[in-house]
């Protein structure tokens, strides 16, 4: 029974009880939440997680940031502003503010860096920055987007954490920020992975939103095709990929670098790389490149593996050499030498692109915190629609706001003007008057707002061109009333002041598209094989070889001791073996990664990741275009073709689907056979037409075989022309085997799902293969 915790309600009640297991639930989730709201993810209507917010509103109080017209401003050291973070808003480690100050002064991790670092910054490639000691920062002018509107009433401010000052709850961002520097972060049961985009089309987009709030996706993804990465490279992924991953708020797509093939004298030439993928370092591609070309012996293992051997004759025969050439000059610059000029251009990149982080994933997770403050995944069409809410909601503030200060204003300089035409009187009122300011209210109809300026009021504004001033300054504030209210009133001009403001802060700051998209094939490593005929030769227990050509003599075959022929499968080199698991997995394994017959060859699993728990009982060898039956002990079956059991994952493909006690049967060769025959274990026989089957290119279940009975199940189903062959255990265990030809098959001959009729074998089965 869980432990009883004491634990406040309320002021009516003293003590409310509540279970240990309550009590950790209840502390977990604010735990988590806090985590979520308050660390990892980031806000969609500025775009800043707290830490970054944080960080730009303290170097902005102090004086770090551009303004529109003024002077550069001086950058101070990174220690002072984290200091100042860390005393006023951030009561967290120096290294967490510092890391985050660090990114965004990095241009290859931010599309548009929001502080201007002066300094060691770190690299791309994975190189710390200096200690804060001696970094120095100030804002970006791009900043200005997030801070020029803060002091206008835009947002709102809530206490710091020990209530000393106050911080901003949001930044009046002008522009979503969220899509345009992206974001990454882990929180407790949530995550998000937001890519960078281009300002000008999110500009575009945004505005189009604006104009027809109904604009469709595809419209709308014309407009913003995809993300826009700060290092650049290509997209390579499929135009419905990309749309699809929008749509949905999650996807994935395939990102490779870009490079320049460079002609050197003699007809020699060398691959440049010069833009990398997301996330990718030139330092990793040189690493993944000595591991593939200088492989060391994995954990375990006594040899270098032949996938090993074959990835580094396959590297090593068409690259000569690299060297890494990046400078500031030119940020990446990774040159490849070829073995020869001879060799294929396309051949080279291909290699490269399929062994290298030179072609990689980049994920895409679009989980923020929204105007409700809850953290949902969002389309790309909620981010942009949440964001323009927040936008039209934070100019409506800065309008009511600067309104108040123009009307404020307005009514002073009535004041001053009313003062002016009674000058003398007022001054004698002033001299002569106890209480000059209730005489003044009194005498002139004053308001005490008005009456306490002009008390305050210089002589020298006394002065008559002072008047003029006063009344150009009221016709300048009038019309700005007019204006202001105007905004207020009619949301349409609401909506048309925003999309000007827009234009003009893209006209600033836009630049061009760094980030191709071109759909191309993913690269896969073709390595060459000597297409010539071999048998593979499984035994009993697993274990497999090559021997070559064909018409070998079974007899001939040595095994382990208690091991024996399981069988041979005559094909070629090209082709794939396959292994059924006890799972409804099938692992395959090229023909050309098997082992020679010197030895004993080596075990099925040694070359895949097998599932704890189950076996590999079945086999099969044969080029791709080969059928197979499929079935399991419940009397369900189909056609497959090897290709569609193919898997390069070492973990094969789920493809027989079986339930908790049933087990997979022996696979049968279906090409050339005209008809099935199932067998079950109560001796049941059901022959029927191949044709009844259907090809299920995805696997499954398959359509039913035979009907059994809740104790039965089927041994087994093989294609046949002609004949089979039985097997099983006679009396005393020995083992029994009977051929039945096409005229005793034909004595069970029905149609598909029906149980058959009852064999007189004399014996129990136990397997049954196709003889001809």
């Amino acid at each position: 029974m869980d432990q009883i915790v004491d634990t406040p309600l309320n002021e009516h009640s003293e003590f409310n009880e509540l279970t240990l297991g309550q009590y950790a639930q209840q502390a977990y989730l604010e735990y988590a939440l806090s985590v979520v709201k308050g660390r990892a993810l980031p806000d969609v209507a500025d775009g800043q997680k707290p830490v970054q917010r944080r960080i730009l509103y303290a170097m902005d109080r102090m004086g770090l940031s551009y303004s529109a017209t003024g002077p550069a401003p001086r950058a101070v050291k990174s220690a002072r502003v984290v200091g100042d973070v860390l005393g006023r808003f951030h009561p967290h480690g120096d290294q967490a503010a510092y890391d985050a100050l660090v990114r965004m002064a990095q241009d290859f991790s931010q599309r548009y860096p929001l502080v201007d670092g002066q300094g060691n910054f770190g690299s791309r490639d994975g190189d710390g920055a200096a200690a804060m000691r001696y970094t120095e920062a100030r804002l970006a002018p791009i900043a200005r987007l997030l801070l020029d509107e803060i002091d206008q009433g835009t947002v709102d401010f809530i206490p710091n954490y020990d209530g000393s000052t106050q911080e901003p709850r949001h930044l009046p961002a002008r522009l979503p920020f969220a899509l345009l520097n992206g974001a990454s972060g882990i929180a407790v049961g949530l995550a998000t992975e937001i890519p960078s985009h281009n300002l000008r089309e999110v500009a575009q987009s945004c505005i189009a939103l604006l104009k027809q709030p109904r604009l469709t996706d595809d419209e709308l993804f014309e407009l913003l095709p995809g993300p826009d990465f700060p290092g650049g490279g290509q997209i390579i992924s499929a135009l419905d990929d990309i749309r699809s991953a929008y749509a949905t708020g999650r996807g994935s797509l395939k990102v490779r670098a870009r490079w320049v093939i460079e002609d050197l004298a003699r007809g020699q030439w060398q691959l440049v790389v010069t833009e990398l993928p997301p996330g990718v370092s030139t330092q990793k591609v040189l690493e993944e490149i000595e591991d593939i070309t200088n492989p060391k012996v994995k954990t375990g293992k006594k040899a270098l593996t032949q996938e090993q051997q074959q990835l580094k004759a396959t590297m090593l025969s068409v690259l000569d050499g690299l060297r890494d050439e990046s400078s500031k000059d030119a940020a990446v610059r990774i040159v490849f030498e070829p073995k020869s000029s001879r060799i294929p251009q396309e051949e080279l990149i291909n290699t490269l692109l399929a062994q290298t982080s030179l072609e990689t994933s980049a994920s895409i997770n679009m989980t923020s915190v929204g105007l409700d403050g809850k953290p949902v995944q969002k389309s790309l069409r909620q981010m942009l629609q949440e964001w323009i809410t927040f936008r039209q909601h934070t100019v409506r503030r800065r309008s009511e706001h600067r309104l108040s200060k123009v009307l404020d204003r307005i009514h002073i300089l009535e004041g001053r003007q009313l003062v002016l035409l009674n000058i003398d009187e007022v001054i004698h009122i002033i001299r002569n008057s106890d209480e000059p300011k209730s005489a003044l209210m009194e005498k002139f109809r004053l308001t005490e707002r008005q009456a306490e300026d002009i008390l305050e009021i210089r002589l020298r504004q006394l002065a008559r061109l002072e008047a003029i001033k006063i009344e150009q300054e009221l016709t300048s504030l009038r019309k700005e009333q007019d204006s202001l209210q105007h905004v207020l009133d009619n949301p349409s001009a609401l909506k048309k002041l925003i999309i000007k403001e827009i234009e003009a802060d893209a006209k600033l700051f836009g630049d061009e598209r760094r980030t191709l998209i071109q759909e191309e094939k993913k690269a896969a490593l073709e390595v060459k094989i000597v297409d010539e005929p071999v048998t593979v030769v499984v035994s009993q227990k697993g274990w497999v070889q090559v021997r070559t050509g064909h018409g070998h003599d079974a007899q001939s075959f040595a095994f382990k001791s208690g091991d024996g022929l399981y069988g041979t499968f005559e094909c070629r080199t090209v082709d794939t073996l396959l292994g059924f698991g006890s799972n409804g997995r099938v692992y395959s394994v090229p023909v050309a990664s098997l082992p020679g017959a010197r030895g004993d060859g080596a075990p099925f699993i040694s070359f895949i990741d097998l599932e704890a728990g189950t076996d590999v009982p079945y086999f099969w060898a044969g080029a791709q275009q080969v059928m197979l039956l499929l079935s399991g002990s419940g009397g369900y079956g189909f056609l497959a073709q090897i290709s569609d059991m193919t898997s390069r994952q070492k973990a094969g493909k789920a493809f027989i689907s079986i339930s908790k006690d049933e087990t997979v049967c022996r696979p049968s060769l279906a090409d050339g056979a005209e008809s099935v025959a199932c067998i079950a274990n109560n001796r049941h026989i059901l022959t029927f037409e191949l044709a009844e089957l259907k090809h299920q290119a995805s696997g499954g279940r398959g359509l039913m075989l035979m009907s059994l009975d809740k104790k039965e199940q089927l041994i087994g189903a093989c294609a046949y022309t002609r004949s089979v062959r039985i097997w099983g255990e006679g009396r005393g265990g020995k083992a029994r085997e009977e051929v039945l030809e096409i005229r005793s098959l034909n004595n069970a001959k029905g149609v598909r799902a029906r149980r058959g009729r009852k064999a007189d074998l004399g014996f129990n089965p136990s397997g049954i293969e196709r003889v001809e």
